[in-house]
């Protein structure tokens, strides 16, 4: 047999009785009372007064005016009071909420409240997996209940499921739901669990046999009323009150409205057949279906779309190379190419060909060449930016069964235009994301083929759309980035940055002018000099393109409008000598000669995504036991270089005067100065073979001079990549002389000629003319077991066409260089 739970009979200090009118507390339960009699009105106040509960039992007949002792049930439940409010009238309002149940046992006074003495009533419980049973059951006909009661909040139906303590649910149950008090009565005076468990469940059932006859009363009246003849019926007056008034059907005023929108698309056959179908669609579905919002979205997209509008080229070429120089200067391989597209397209009457895809680092002129292009040929220009897009969906759009789904963003843009010919420019295509939730760039594939985008698809309209009409120009900071399939779709033309020279006129020619227009200034208030723009080009600003450039003038632009503002006759006259006044001090310094100045440093060539730079290595050695130790957050490829440096010199060590027992006794440390930014790439080997010389040695590297390219083993000296940024960006540092390989003298035909005939250039083909170049006087290094060029096998020569030109080969395409971030400028 179960143990049964029960709680000993407690004998409670007198409690003032409050009679209630329809009502029955249950334990841990609340219930809002309104005590008006003043009885009640002294029993409450008494008890909040003194921090005493009260016992709460209901009348036998509700509608007693003054009750007695006898007036009232014997079992009740104890109360505390916790809140009330005062009203106005006199009466009270207050919220009781139950603890346990009591019966009375003797009056012991009637004025001016009742009170009596009285006991405790425990709960007869009994563990049993029928209890358990009934406990389940219980609460499924309640949840039940509550489904058909739309005006139960939601949250019953969880409270009842996370109540584990069965005398707590037919409480909770009991006080929730619609009985008579004489059943409620019967509830609270049933102490044997499992009865009023039963006794709950007879009338729960009841309960929810009635709402269940009238839900399917509902349901039955409301099936009677057939929709479609209750729409008809107040259709046909709609419509008669419309021909009553002289008006039309709105519905067929907008299907004929779209019916001719349709015919005025000219769309091609098949966008005409879905438009056609569509449309029938929409005039058979009510306009308060949601359906009938999908359609009618989908035939103004449809509409829109420019189909067969286009705008006639004017391709004159002498005017556009007007356009193209008075919107940008220098540049002039890029300009040729732009020139040589035009004048294909011209002979062809028709523009096809590859993908232009500008290549450079920030602010040199990427998107102004796509708008210059565009007002060339007489196009309407639309750029779309897609950094950071990680959801194919943005170009190739959302399915119409998905909830406020549109086309992508080359349909919308076509929208935008009107024309299905303009100049649409992909911007950042490089920084296009791809991750789990999409690969954009796989759905860029069919954009930027010329032999497929004529029958580009989107997955809103899931119509074909001709594309091959567009001139499509794309723009990116790096092609690393760039998926291989999407390279190769595309014509990469490469824009570097700009010398001191070509970023003076740019200055002269358009900063200048624009800032003072934009800060509404005028020439006779301001006048600044070349000295002035050079200052700022080489003191406050480094970079590859002019953006800082511009914003610096701008600053001064700025300051002298706010004097103006203050001074109307003020007028300034920016200057190298004032121009702390309007910019404060410079940011930029040259030190390389200071950063040289010790042995065992070196100076380096970097490329970045952002333009060249230089990088400063330095090395030093240390009593240990041969260790090497690499700092500065470097890649596993210019780990690799160090280390070739590194034993290189050691199978020097003779001849650089070391003992033979030097590199066993000593450390080396290798260090790449700006710590925070990552670098990687082979071109800094001969640097690093230098800095290590340079302190085995004791002898200072010339401070005027930078070097790259990698090296080997055997002291051969390899071709490197971005010779050009490399160059422009040791031009802005201030270097004069720059070591290169001899394979890359090729390359400095790329370099403007300004800056070749102010800079001293020595290729050279093995790290013994590079230690000449760097500290004036050449060691006797012994010659390789084979040469660089060749190989020599039983007395044949053979060249070698093996890993080391493929590598060199490979660079000039994809170049490892070290990446300096634009935080070290």
């Amino acid at each position: 047999m179960a143990p049964q739970r029960t709680t000993p009979e407690k004998k409670t200090d007198v409690l003032g009785i409050l009679p209630l009118q329809d009502a029955v507390l249950f334990p841990n339960t609340v219930i809002p009372l309104a005590v008006v009699k003043k009885p009640g009105i002294a029993l409450v106040e008494e008890a909040l007064r003194d921090g005493r509960q009260i016992g709460l039992v209901a009348l036998k007949d509700k509608d007693t005016d003054d009750p007695g002792p006898d007036d009232v049930r014997r079992v009740g439940t104890i109360g505390s009071i916790q809140r009330m409010i005062k009203v106005p009238d006199g009466t009270i309002r207050c919220i009781v909420g139950g603890n346990a149940v009591f019966k009375i046992d003797t009056f012991t006074q009637v004025e001016p409240y009742m009170a009596a003495t009285v006991t405790e009533l425990p709960d007869l419980t009994r563990d049993s997996e029928e209890l358990v049973a009934m406990h389940r059951n219980l609460a499924g006909l309640f949840s039940k209940l509550i489904g058909f009661l739309p005006q139960a909040p939601r949250e019953m139906e969880m409270e009842v499921n996370n109540i584990t303590d069965s005398n707590l649910l037919t409480y909770f149950i009991a006080s929730s739901m619609r009985l008579d008090t004489a059943d409620r009565q019967g509830l609270l005076e049933e102490r044997n669990t499992e009865k009023r468990m039963r006794k709950l469940t007879m009338l729960l059932t009841k309960e929810l046999e009635v709402v269940e006859l009238g839900h399917k009363i509902q349901s039955d009246i409301q099936r009677e009323m057939e929709k479609n003849q209750r729409e008809f019926y107040l259709r046909q007056q709609l419509r008669a009150i419309q021909e009553e008034l002289g008006e039309t059907d709105p519905q067929q005023a907008e299907a004929a409205e779209l019916r001719k929108k349709i015919d005025e698309a000219q769309m091609p056959e098949d966008a005409k057949k879905a438009a056609d179908r569509e449309l029938d669609r929409l005039t058979k579905v009510p306009t308060a279906s949601p359906e009938y919002s999908v359609i009618r979205t989908y035939l103004d997209w449809l509409v829109q779309l420019p189909w067969s509008k286009e705008t006639a080229d004017a391709i004159d070429i002498a005017k556009a190379r007007e356009i193209l120089d008075a919107d940008h200067y220098d540049l002039d391989k890029v300009k040729d190419r732009i020139i040589e597209y035009l004048a294909v397209g011209k002979l062809k009457k028709r523009l096809t060909g590859p993908i232009l895809c500008f290549v450079g680092p920030p602010g040199v002129g990427k998107t102004s060449l796509g708008q210059s292009i565009a007002k060339a040929m007489g196009r309407k220009f639309v750029r779309l930016s897609v950094g950071g897009v990680r959801d194919e969906a943005e170009i190739r759009g959302h399915r119409r069964t998905y909830i406020g789904s549109m086309p992508g963003t080359i349909v919308r843009a076509l929208r935008d235009a009107g024309t299905r010919n303009p100049v649409m420019m992909i911007d950042e295509i490089d920084k296009v994301g791809s991750d789990f939730r999409g690969d954009p760039q796989s759905a860029l594939l069919e954009v930027l083929d010329p032999s497929q985008n004529h029958t580009f698809r989107d997955h809103y309209l899931d119509l074909p759309f001709d594309l091959s009409q567009v001139l499509f120009v794309c723009t990116a900071n790096q092609l690393e980035t760039i998926s291989p399939p999407l390279r190769d779709r595309m014509e990469i033309i490469q824009l570097s940055g700009y010398t001191e020279f070509e970023k003076l006129q740019i200055a002269k020619r358009y900063l200048v002018k624009k800032q003072r227009e934009a800060n509404g200034l005028r020439d006779s208030q301001v006048q600044i000099g070349d000295a002035a723009i050079r200052a700022i080009i080489n003191d406050y600003t480094r970079e590859a393109g002019v953006r800082n450039l511009e914003r610096e003038i701008g600053s001064v632009f700025r300051k002298v409008a706010r004097r103006i503002a203050e001074e109307p006759n003020y007028k300034a006259r920016v200057k190298p000598d004032n121009l702390v006044d309007f910019l404060s001090k410079p940011r930029f310094y040259n030190e390389v000669k200071k950063r040289t100045a010790s042995v065992g440093v070196a100076t380096g060539l970097a490329w970045t995504p952002v333009g060249g730079d230089i990088m400063f290595i330095e090395s030093s050695t240390m009593p240990g036991t041969g260790k090497l130790v690499l700092t500065g957050q470097l890649g596993d490829v210019m780990k690799e270089s160090a280390t070739a440096a590194v034993s290189f010199v050691r199978s020097r060590s003779s001849e650089l005067g070391l003992p033979e027992d030097y590199f066993a006794k000593h450390d080396l440390h290798i260090h790449v100065p700006a710590g925070a930014v990552p670098k990687d790439g082979p071109s800094a080997g001969i640097a690093l073979a230098t800095s290590l010389a340079s302190l085995l040695t004791n002898t200072k590297v010339d401070p005027n001079l930078a070097m790259t390219g990698e090296i080997t083993l055997t002291g051969q000296v390899l071709p490197i990549g971005g010779l050009k940024e490399k160059v422009l960006g040791a031009k802005r540092a201030g270097i004069s002389k720059i070591v290169l390989p001899k394979r890359n003298e090729i390359d400095l035909d790329d370099v403007p000629k300004e800056v070749r005939d102010t800079m001293t250039f020595q290729p050279v083909e093995d790290v013994a003319d590079v230690f000449e170049q760097a500290f004036g006087k050449r060691f006797g290094f012994r010659a390789p077991i084979a040469s660089a060029a060749e190989h020599r096998t039983e007395g044949v020569v053979v060249p070698i066409r093996g890993h080391a030109t493929r590598r060199a080969n490979g660079e000039r395409k994809r170049p490892h260089r070290p990446a300096v971030s634009s935080r070290k400028r």
